[in-house]
């Protein structure tokens, strides 16, 4: 027999013990209304005995509903006594089984009352309506126990809800970290890498060309100092992304870079000694959205910096054309080194497989390949018109 979730509980020893103290009050005081200034006979017997063993059995409703109850119902054909925990009995199967075992065992104790009322007298009231009583009595039971079966089934339901949803919140907080973390790593990977190779590029020459003029050394280290000072103030913008304390625009939102910032970046690339060929025929750059003007700075910047990585020396030619209605295109080749004959950045890939998310997460495409001597980088980001 399957049973409620509500009957897999076991049942507490208080509820145990007020359930055999109401049914003996109530077998008490049927047994005194039955033979209250009656002569006692053989039928007071029976009932003392059939009062005795209801009452014993009245705790077990609530470990055994169906089979305490069934009992129970057979006293009552021979003894009112069994009355009253007969339909304690019956309240416990209506809350804890199923509706059809429910009804069942009340067509049971209708019954059993039906033969009791044919041999035992019901305190002069017609047999008919005594019935009718019986039976209303048992419909009253399992209606109580059917509605009550169902709000507890409403309340776990509701309580299992609860659980999901806090759950759902604690995942959706952990993904809104796990996004912010991997939003700064792309950040301190576009930003540092492209500004930390500007620093190997001086540095490198410094060490190379140790003839250099007084004058010549003396401008290659302030632009290492301004360069390691810019490095650390982009670093610093960078991390404060999710500070509350960064210094903001006036809407609230933290300053990026923007497609107006792509000649600067060009030339702080052409100050440390790499050819760039830049072509920009945008429409109206300054009214790209952020999202679609932030992405491209980041291709343009990544391109740049593997192209000094794995291609120095080498000039790189950027295209930058587009517009409202028409899409942005950015497109970067430079020419492959003969010690370096795989694309630049394929060798370890995280700065190119996370410029490709970045690119997709503003809905566009990023193709890289090589091909004929050079490196193509090219990227199709959407511009609504």
């Amino acid at each position: 027999m399957t049973s409620l979730p509500d009957a897999e509980r076991p049942p507490r020893i208080a509820a145990a013990a007020t359930l055999f103290a109401a049914s003996g009050v109530l077998i008490a005081m049927s047994l005194l209304a039955w033979w209250g200034g009656r002569p006692l006979g053989p039928l007071f017997a029976l009932d003392l005995t059939a009062g005795v063993l209801s009452w014993l059995l009245t705790p077990l409703v609530l470990w055994r509903p169906v089979g305490a109850t069934a009992v129970l119902t057979a006293l009552a054909t021979v003894s009112p006594m069994a009355t009253p925990p007969a339909t304690i009995g019956m309240l416990q199967v209506a809350r804890r089984r199923r509706f059809p075992v429910a009804v069942a065992m009340a067509a049971a104790g209708v019954a059993a009352h039906a033969i009791q009322g044919l041999w035992r007298s019901n305190g002069g009231m017609a047999y008919g309506w005594w019935l009718a009583l019986i039976t209303f009595a048992y419909g009253a039971l399992l209606g109580w126990g059917a509605w009550a079966q169902a709000r507890a089934a409403l309340i776990a339901s509701l309580r299992e809800r609860a659980d999901r949803a806090e759950a759902e919140q604690g995942r959706r907080v952990a993904e809104a970290r796990m996004l912010e973390r991997r939003k700064i790593a792309r950040e301190m990977h576009d930003v540092l890498a492209h500004r930390l190779s500007l620093l190997a590029t001086f540095a490198g020459a410094m060490e190379y060309r140790p003839d250099s003029s007084p004058e010549q050394m003396s401008r290659a280290a302030g632009v290492v100092r301004d360069g390691v000072h810019q490095a650390l103030e982009e670093l610093r913008e960078v991390i404060s992304l999710l500070r509350d304390d960064a210094p903001a625009n006036d809407d609230g939102t933290r300053p990026q870079p923007v497609l107006t910032d792509v000649p600067r970046l060009v030339a702080e690339s052409r100050e440390a000694g790499t050819e760039v060929l830049l072509e920009e025929t945008v429409t109206s750059p300054a009214a790209a959205p952020a999202a679609v003007a932030r992405t491209a700075y980041r291709v343009i910047q990544e391109g740049l910096t593997n192209a000094r990585k794995h291609a120095a020396g080498q000039p790189v030619h950027v295209h930058l054309r587009g517009g409202p209605g028409t899409g942005l295109q950015v497109e970067i080749r430079n020419a492959l080194t003969p010690d370096n004959p795989a694309p630049p950045g394929w060798s370890g890939g995280a700065g190119l497989v996370g410029l490709t998310e970045r690119v997709q997460l503003a809905g566009g495409r990023l193709d890289h390949r090589s091909g004929d001597g050079e490196f193509h980088l090219h990227a199709t980001l959407p511009w609504p018109s």
